[in-house]
C-alpha cells in the first residue's frame, strides 16, 4: 500500500497533466506522431475524383465495374519514456526538482499516448539499467509509470546515456516514439544516439536548473556533486567566476545542440524555473509543419 502523501502527489500530477492533454496536447500529439503505415480496410466502387492508382484491377475485372482499395492509417504506436534517474535529477533551486519535472512531462506524454490508443513503456536508467516496464495501455498503467519516475529508488548515482540507448536498441524491437529525458551529464553517447535515432523516432528532452548555468552573487557557497559526492567551495562573488561558469554552460549546451542537429534529432530544452508548456507546443507544431 502506498503512503497517502505519495498517492496525493500522483493524483495531483494526474489531474494537472490530464487537463493539459484534454485542452492542448491530444490533438497536437495525434497530428505529430503518425502510425507505422497503412492498413487495407476494404474495396469499394470507384467514384469520380478517386485516385486511379488505387484501382483494384482483379475486382474490377471480376465485377465489370471499377473498384478501388481503401486503406486506413495503422494508428497504434508504442511510446517509450527513457528516463534518467541519476542523482543529479534530485536537484532544483526553484519550483521543483528536475526529477519532478521529468515525472510531469512523462505523465503528460503518457496520457496523450493512451488518449490516442497508443501503448506506453518506461526505461529508468542511471549508469546501469534500473527498471524496464514494457509498453501497455490504460490509466492504471500510466499511474504506475508516474509512480516509478517520481519515487523509484535507484541503486546507482551516475549517468550512462550510451548504455541506456544500447539497452533500448536491444529490448525494443518495434519502431517506437522514444522520449529520452535527461540532463545529459554524460559522455560518449554519440554513436548509440545515431543508432537509436535510425531505429526509432527519438526525441531528446533536456531538463536543466538555472543554477546549472548561472549563479547570483551570494558569496562563498559549498556544493556537492550529487553523482560523485565531491564537495566544492566556490566564490560566487567573483565576476570572473560567474562569467566563466556561464560561458562554459552555454558552450556545453551549444555543443549538445550541434550534436543533435548533426543527426537530425529533435530536441526540447526544458528548464525547472519556466513552464514546459511553451517549448512542448513549439516542438509539436514544428514537427507537424515538417510532415
Amino acid at each position: 500500500m502506498l503512503p497517502s502523501e505519495i498517492l496525493k502527489k500522483i493524483r495531483r500530477i494526474e489531474i494537472r497533466t490530464k487537463r493539459l492533454v484534454n485542452d492542448l496536447f491530444s490533438g497536437e500529439y495525434h497530428s505529430t506522431f503518425k502510425g507505422q503505415g497503412m492498413e487495407f480496410e476494404e474495396v469499394r466502387q470507384y467514384e469520380p475524383g478517386d485516385d486511379i492508382r488505387l484501382i483494384d484491377w482483379n475486382v474490377t475485372a471480376r465485377t465489370g465495374y471499377p473498384h478501388i482499395k481503401k486503406f486506413r492509417e495503422e494508428r497504434e504506436l508504442s511510446v517509450v519514456l527513457l528516463v534518467d534517474a541519476s542523482s543529479s535529477g534530485r536537484f532544483g533551486t526553484r519550483e521543483r526538482f528536475k526529477s519532478e519535472t521529468a515525472a510531469e512531462l512523462g505523465a503528460l506524454l503518457a496520457f496523450s499516448a493512451i488518449k490516442n490508443n497508443d501503448k506506453v513503456g518506461l526505461i529508468i536508467f542511471t549508469d546501469q539499467i534500473e527498471k524496464f516496464v514494457p509498453p501497455r495501455k490504460g490509466r492504471g498503467h500510466v499511474l504506475r509509470l508516474i509512480r516509478e519516475i517520481l519515487f523509484f529508488e535507484p541503486k546507482r548515482t551516475g549517468t550512462d546515456v550510451a548504455g541506456a540507448l544500447e539497452y533500448l536498441n536491444r529490448v525494443v524491437r518495434r519502431k517506437s516514439v522514444v522520449f529520452l529525458i535527461s540532463d545529459f551529464l554524460s559522455e560518449d553517447f554519440h554513436r548509440p544516439l545515431q543508432v537509436a535515432n535510425r531505429r526509432h523516432d527519438l526525441i531528446a528532452v533536456k531538463i536543466s536548473d538555472p543554477r546549472e548555468s548561472r549563479f547570483d552573487d551570494v558569496g562563498l557557497i559549498e556544493l556537492e556533486d550529487a553523482e560523485t559526492g565531491e564537495v566544492y567551495v566556490i566564490d560566487t562573488g567573483s565576476k570572473e567566476f560567474r562569467r566563466e561558469y556561464a560561458a562554459r554552460a552555454d558552450e556545453d549546451l551549444g555543443r549538445l545542440e550541434r550534436e543533435f542537429r548533426l543527426i537530425n534529432l529533435d530536441f526540447i530544452n526544458i528548464r525547472t524555473d519556466q513552464p514546459y508548456i511553451k517549448p512542448l507546443i513549439a516542438f509539436f507544431r514544428s514537427r507537424e509543419r515538417r510532415l
